[in-house]
């Protein structure tokens, strides 16, 4: 019986594990997994974000200081419109982020940068340049376009002297949304070193309506496979989304699958960068306790535990500080939800707002807890202690037990 360790990832003369572990902002996907990833030869991402905010943390920088210094006096307007982020500042700190991980890189693997589209930060083009151009500077191996699709990505960065030599990826979740992005990249004379399938199960932002459980990931991949055939375009396809055992991994290998993109099992890691008190929530998750709901102001549903104390939260907006999610214009759906719950509760110290999120503060916060479909099967992949908590595994567990695993069988910890 095949396990995943009987296939392998190729770009070009180069062949990886076929394991890569998904992006997880903010800071979930911390450098600490994604180079536990490349140093067991799969490939592993860190996510840029808030990245303002991670290097701060990481590097005792104070970008996000500085910007709520530079916006203090607006931070009672309902108006967020003055608010934008120092495109240098952006760039150093990407750089700071993604270069020091990219130091540290050990092993055969790769280490790529999630890049979540739909941060907008009230210039959306010009801050999606700088981010990308600042993780090509500092060395990643490559980028994936994630939580958005924005067609015209490549071209911002076409002119960057690492543009044909990155590895570039899209996350799609669709054959129509593949074609589009085919279509409008043409002219850049480059398509995607590879394509990432993401179905109805995964974690976090999806792309798909409320009606996300009638599709399958099974059924996705076969028609962007087929069509990729068809059009003798040789693009890698990485299926993502509930794939759960390495045995699940192998049936997308046998189908054509040139890898498989894992999250959900490793927020449970040592080195995924949750707080442990989350951790255990993680773990504790029955499949009652797991929700899609529409309070992300991107626009897309989300997946999350139903007992995130990010959901009915009224928290001030912090767009001074944050405002990841402004648009064009500076607005945010929270913004104008909590902005309605104001005026209808006058003189109430803590409002709740049910139908949207501070999405940057919660995320800052550990407090938007985002996870994949079979989170509640968490606790069959590890053990029990006396206290009742359940044991933390090591990244590389995960890992070795995806590339050997066989016959649907979870390897618990010693």
């Amino acid at each position: 019986m095949k396990c995943v360790d009987d296939y392998r990832l190729k770009f070009g003369s180069k062949e990886l594990v076929p394991i890569m572990i998904g992006g997880m902002g903010v800071d979930i996907s911390t450098a600490e997994l994604a180079l536990e990833a490349a140093r067991l030869g799969g490939v592993g991402h860190i996510s840029d974000a808030m990245v303002n905010t991670v290097a701060d943390r990481r590097f005792n920088a104070k970008f996000v200081k500085d910007k709520l210094k530079q916006y203090k006096f607006n931070v009672a307007n309902s108006d967020k419109s003055v608010v934008r982020f120092d495109l240098e500042q952006l760039a150093e700190a990407t750089r700071m982020h993604v270069g020091r991980t990219m130091e540290a890189k050990q092993g055969d693997g790769l280490i790529f940068v999630n890049c979540m589209e739909k941060l907008t930060m009230n210039s959306p083009r010009e801050t999606l340049r700088v981010r990308m151009q600042g993780a090509l500077d500092a060395g990643a191996d490559g980028i994936t376009l994630a939580a958005g699709l924005h067609l015209g990505s490549f071209a911002l960065i076409e002119d960057h002297p690492r543009f044909r030599d990155a590895k570039l990826g899209i996350i799609v979740s669709s054959l129509r949304a593949l074609q589009l992005f085919l279509r409008k990249t043409a002219r850049c004379k480059r398509l995607p070193d590879y394509v990432v399938v993401e179905g109805p199960l995964a974690g976090g932002h999806l792309g798909f309506g409320m009606d996300w459980a009638e599709y399958d990931l099974a059924t996705i991949f076969a028609e962007i496979h087929r069509y990729l055939q068809a059009e003798q375009l040789d693009i890698p396809l990485i299926p993502a989304g509930g794939i759960f055992t390495g045995s699940d991994a192998v049936s997308f290998l046998e189908q054509g699958a040139a890898a498989v993109q894992v999250a959900t099992r490793f927020t449970v890691s040592r080195e995924c960068g949750l707080p442990e008190d989350v951790k255990q929530r993680y773990f504790e998750a029955s499949e009652e306790g797991i929700e899609v709901n529409q309070i992300s102001p991107t626009g897309y549903p989300m997946r999350m535990l139903s007992n995130s104390p990010a959901i009915g939260d009224g928290i001030r907006p912090n767009c001074e500080a944050y405002g990841y999610l402004l648009d064009s214009t500076g607005n945010c759906s929270y913004i104008n939800a909590y902005n309605r719950e104001v005026e209808a509760n006058p003189g109430v110290k803590r409002i709740s707002v049910r139908d949207k999120t501070c999405l940057c503060t919660q995320m800052r916060n550990f407090d938007c807890w985002t996870c994949g479909h079979y989170t509640y099967r968490l606790k069959d992949t590890s053990r029990r202690l006396p206290d009742g908590s359940y044991q933390l595994l090591s990244a590389e567990h995960i890992f070795r037990d995806y590339q050997f695993s066989t016959d649907g069988k979870i390897l618990a910890p010693e």
